[in-house]
């Protein structure tokens, strides 16, 4: 375990990893949906959905490079379930702006509790893959030294 304290420089370079990552996920996030006649079935059903929960969770490790990979899977899930439960909400003037393209992609449409295990599923895939990663570079550090 690495317990040296990080450099201004690392946070700069983890912020941009994750800044990227960002991208990268929105775009497939998007193509998910733009393809979607596309691809398996159990893809363009369930993509989406988890890639935005990826998203969330990629988004919330760029704000707080320190946090706990546990801390950032709990806020990220959090805020996920957070839009969900709010589709139950349905005044005329959410329902307009999520009649927006935006609206939509940011606030979704309505209500579905298969989403749910969506954004877990997304959410514990990001999570392994970070710590995979953060793993690699630190076995990689050490064997420089």
């Amino acid at each position: 375990m690495n317990l040296r304290p990080m450099k201004p420089t690392d946070n700069w370079k983890s912020r941009m990893a994750y800044f990227l990552t960002v991208l990268v996920t929105i775009s497939l996030g998007l193509c998910s949906r733009v393809f979607a006649t596309n691809l398996p079935p159990i893809i363009s059903s369930h993509a989406g959905d988890a890639l935005w929960a990826v998203m969330m969770y990629f988004g919330i490790r760029m704000l707080f490079v320190r946090a706990s990979l546990f801390a950032s899977s709990t806020i990220s899930l959090m805020i996920c379930f957070s839009v969900e439960f709010s589709q139950l909400y349905q005044a005329e003037w959410i329902v307009n702006i999520r009649d927006t393209m935006f609206g939509a992609l940011i606030l979704g449409k309505g209500f579905l509790a298969v989403d749910l295990l969506r954004y877990t599923t997304g959410i514990a895939l990001a999570c392994m893959v970070d710590w995979l990663l953060r793993m690699g570079g630190s076995t990689e550090k050490k064997s420089r030294r």
